[in-house]
């Protein structure tokens, strides 16, 4: 017997018996895990949690790797990003060993922008804690303009969407007595002046879409009752949610309706002076991702009035309220290799951050008075990756922070004709010097080319056990950052793992933005299959080059890559030997009634209607499971408080595999939201248990000697 089949309890025994063909389908068994805080089951996740740490706690160097992921997590010596910049205001949220769950903080903006930054501390979010005897998470703010003193600050009691919402006095450090207040909700909210709030928020029955969020927005005036505020919108129960916000504009604001029809598709107006509602011209599925200069500045998710998908446009909002035709502009057109990723305006510039064959870039724009834009690139480090954080308003003026998987994040001030300068960097957290990241690209099923980053030892040839982590949905682009500072990724277990003489792989398979819309427009609804493919095709090269073999490759991923982990290991189970699960999405029949779920309809489909369903139901895990296969081990983990991708998911795939006598390793942790982890410490203990998982589940040797002249890597 071997060591794992030594190391490894059986969480169950056996399989539910299979129904006749001819009977109906039997009731799902398991429905009784989609109550959050039923007893019964969360007696079940407390004895899946027990077991499994009764087998990953006794490991060797759970400890060590416990305490130096730790260190790496609550360390002080980490980048202080601008989160915002306010005026002349820079915020940001800082946490380290002594604060767990965080400072909310201000310095002014001269002080940052010179690398001597003067913190000023405007909430102790442990302190808030220990105070009001609550498990509060700080949820970001928004503030007031132009003077951005008064802020409406969000706090989630555990970590999940859902926030309470009260008013805040920059100046003062201190909550306003009796100004405007939420209850926890999945609330909305932005500043119509200075006396009145757009809210969407639970007011009662019937007022939250099929989604969970609000379907209403009201204008909300200071010293009246929430339930006195005017009605400015109402959307359909089928829609995502409806909303209203004043895009700020140096010290103008023009503020906007949108109703999200669904994931992808918003119907959005700009509100006149005189509280009319003028429809923008855009197409439903543009997205609106900055203003300047009295100009709406937009990113196409499909070709339009002769611009391409991808491209970014803008149309003068004065001229539109004012009855006149929108004259579109084109302000940046991204060639086949790239894609825009972020965007942001200072005083007189917009500032974009885009990709080319997942390397970052930078560049400034600039509006001529006839309409046309052009581009002023910034000179940052090649071959990596970059972070847009903040611009400022009151000036030209940009921070980035570059970094790469082997080079620890630097702090860029960035200005129009002149050099980027470094203001803070990290020093490196490892010894990097015999590690090397690769570039490759593998063929998937349809002959698309997939890029992957591949990171080992220089002294460490294959074949060796590999970790793929991906994600493949929603156009989110997975860009190879900072070993050490990524725990949604895989934090520092990727560190670990390359540490210990094995393979990390960050897969850019479709899905992403890595290449902008027609990447993401790839796996959408019917054509789902493809991340999946595509996941199997970075598998196959890794094992042509000698890197790794079959079964010592374990796939890695959370929510939408969740999906995508527990899809692969069913489809294809004699590739993989490990996967570890996160937060993820399991019952794709019944997604879209749990939570946040409905709104996810555009990304993957109706599981309700039949034409639907039929492409739905080939992929999804939980309907795909069956007893008698010889699936991977996973480790499954999630939280109890996420309140966007339901638990239940993740414990019903348990359940699957407890009911068929197969092995696997669960952990469910109470507070933490989506992200599963609230505190340093709760990311460092599922770093531990998921590196002496992969130790337990991957065969550190090779399953024969690699043919000769293989050499691997």
């Amino acid at each position: 017997m071997n060591r794992v089949a030594l190391a490894f309890v059986t969480i169950a025994i056996l399989a539910a018996a299979v129904p006749a063909a001819s009977a109906a389908p039997a009731a799902d068994p398991n429905l009784y895990l989609e109550q959050i805080e039923g007893a019964r089951a969360l007696a079940k996740v407390r004895g899946w949690n027990a077991a499994t740490l009764a087998v990953l706690e006794k490991q060797p160097g759970f400890a060590d790797y416990r305490a130096k992921a730790l260190a790496l997590l609550s360390t002080n010596q980490k980048i202080a990003e601008p989160d915002q910049i306010l005026g002349d205001k820079v915020l940001n949220f800082w946490q380290d060993e002594q604060h767990p769950r965080g400072l909310w903080r201000v310095s002014p903006l001269a002080a940052f922008a010179s690398g001597q930054p003067q913190w000023r501390t405007l909430l102790d979010i442990d302190a808030m804690s220990k105070a009001d005897n609550k498990k509060w998470v700080f949820k970001g703010a928004t503030c007031l303009s132009p003077a951005y003193v008064d802020c409406m600050v969000n706090l989630s009691n555990g970590g999940g969407d859902a926030v309470e919402v009260r008013e805040f006095d920059l100046d003062k450090a201190a909550f306003i007595p009796n100004g405007f207040y939420l209850p926890t909700a999945k609330s909305d909210v932005s500043w119509a002046s200075p006396d009145a709030l757009f809210v969407g928020t639970d007011f009662g029955a019937g007022t939250l879409t099929d989604s969970g969020y609000p379907r209403i927005v009201k204008l909300w005036k200071r010293g009246t009752p929430l339930s006195s505020a005017r009605t400015l919108a109402e959307g359909q129960k089928s829609d995502v949610s409806v909303g209203a916000r004043s895009l700020v504009d140096g010290n103008r604001t023009w503020p906007i309706l949108t109703r999200a029809v669904d994931f992808y598709h918003h119907k959005v107006s700009h509100i006149a002076p005189d509280g009319r509602l003028v429809p923008s011209p855009l197409p439903d599925d543009a997205d609106i991702v900055d203003v300047l200069d009295g100009r709406i500045i937009a990113s196409l998710k499909t070709p339009w009035e002769g611009h391409p998908a991808g491209a970014l446009v803008a149309y003068s909002i004065p001229d539109l309220l004012a009855g006149k035709p929108a004259a579109i502009e084109t302000v940046f057109v991204p060639n086949a290799h790239q894609a825009v990723e972020e965007v942001s305006a200072s005083r007189s510039k917009l500032w974009v951050k885009y990709l080319e064959d997942v390397s970052g870039r930078l560049t400034a724009l600039t509006r001529a008075p006839d309409g046309s834009w052009s581009s002023s690139p910034v000179a940052l480090p090649d071959k990596s990756t970059i972070h847009l954080n903040a611009t400022a308003s009151t000036n030209d003026l940009a921070f980035a922070t570059v970094e790469g998987m082997l080079t620890p994040p630097t702090l860029y001030r960035a200005e129009p004709a002149a050099a980027p300068v470094a203001i803070q960097a990290l020093p490196p957290q490892f010894d990097a010097s015999n590690m090397v990241v690769e570039q490759h690209f593998a063929t998937s099923k349809d002959g698309t080319k997939i890029p992957y980053f591949l990171v080992h030892r220089k002294d460490v040839t294959g074949p060796v056990p590999t970790i793929i982590h991906a994600y493949g949905g929603f156009e989110l682009a997975q860009t190879p950052t900072y070993l050490v500072t990524e725990p949604y990724r895989s934090g520092p277990l990727a560190l670990f793992w390359v540490q210990e003489g094995n393979a990390y792989v960050l897969a850019n398979i479709r899905g992403g933005g890595e290449y902008g819309p027609r990447w993401h427009h790839a796996t959408m609804r019917e054509k789902h299959q493809n991340a999946f493919d595509d996941v199997f095709g970075v598998a196959q090269d890794l094992i042509d080059r000698g890197v790794t073999q079959k079964g010592r490759i374990a796939i890695s991923g959370r929510s939408n890559g969740g999906l995508m982990a527990a899809a692969s290991i069913t489809e294809r189970p004699d590739l993989f030997g490990g996967a570890i699960i996160g937060s993820p999405l399991i019952d794709m029949k019944r997604y879209s009634h749990l939570l946040a779920g409905a709104s996810w309809i555009g990304e993957y489909g109706n599981p309700d209607v039949p034409a639907d369903w039929a492409f739905i139901s080939k992929y999804s895990p939980y309907q795909n499971f069956k007893c008698g296969v010889k699936y991977p081990v996973p480790f499954i983990y999630t939280s109890t408080r996420d309140d966007r991708v339901h638990p239940g998911h993740a414990r019903k795939f348990a359940a699957k595999f407890e009911e068929c006598g197969d092995r696997f390793f669960y952990d469910e942790s109470i507070e933490g939201g989506h992200e599963a982890g609230v505190v340093p410490a709760e990311d460092a203990q599922r770093v531990a248990l998921e590196t002496v998982y992969l130790n337990l589940v991957l065969p550190q040797q090779p399953a024969a000697a690699p043919a000769r002249g293989e050499r691997g890597f």
